[in-house]
């Protein structure tokens, strides 16, 4: 297990603002993995109609790809879900800072989120690496399965199921995860759920008070 680095009011905690600002906080290389799933900055509006903060705007994100750099600690991962129409921004920003894109996943569903040119039937991300980390020894595959969760605490909330694996073969038990965009808080969950410390952060005071209390829940879910 590795040293808490970082202030300990911080960690296992869900903190309400802007992650520009509350990342400030957090000491220059204090994280072991980053786990997140900021806005896709393409003005997603599901069927609910609900919108995610910042999501139509991308000014906000080389600054906070270049914070994250600064709190991983060296050779250790950064794992990104992303809208695939801005991913000339994310891969520009994440390389600008130093980041390597070092695998790329696709997570298929058995449902289509909506129809267009195609029916969108995936989730995309990047695996960043900062520096040179070591390899899992038994890596995921790069394509993986999807569950629904049915949106329900979340406009674009991510499954804990999907999230486990990711955190058991990026990072080690005791070591800390954080997520800036932290959302209803499903990594954190899948976190909490494999004994790693967490912290995350989420700007819409409403999702933040759900994700604290799937995590202070006699079980986490």
């Amino acid at each position: 297990m590795k040293t808490t680095a970082t202030k300990p009011k911080l960690v296992n905690a869900v903190h309400t603002g802007n992650c520009l600002e509350l990342m400030k906080d957090i000491p220059t290389g204090a994280i072991d993995f980053v786990l997140t799933d900021p806005p896709y900055m393409t003005a997603y509006r599901p069927r609910s109609g609900e919108t995610v903060i910042n999501d139509s705007d991308s000014g906000w994100f080389p600054p906070a790809v270049a914070e994250l750099y600064r709190v991983l600690k060296d050779d250790s991962f950064c794992f990104m879900f992303y809208g695939w129409p801005v991913a000339d921004v994310v891969v520009s920003a994440a390389r600008s800072v130093g980041f390597r894109p070092v695998s790329h996943f696709s997570f298929i569903k058995k449902y289509s989120s909506y129809s267009g040119y195609s029916k969108a039937q995936h989730e995309t991300a990047y695996l960043f690496a900062k520096g040179r980390p070591q390899k899992p020894s038994e890596p995921l595959s790069d394509v993986q399965p999807w569950s629904y969760t049915g949106n329900k605490l979340h406009p674009t909330e991510k499954p804990v199921s999907v999230l486990t694996p990711l955190v058991k073969s990026f990072s080690q038990p005791g070591e800390i995860i954080l997520d800036p965009f932290c959302g209803s808080g499903s990594s954190l969950v899948a976190a909490s759920l494999l004994q790693r410390q967490f912290i995350g952060m989420e700007i819409d005071p409403k999702h933040a008070a759900t994700a604290q209390a799937r995590l202070t829940a006699p079980r986490a879910a």
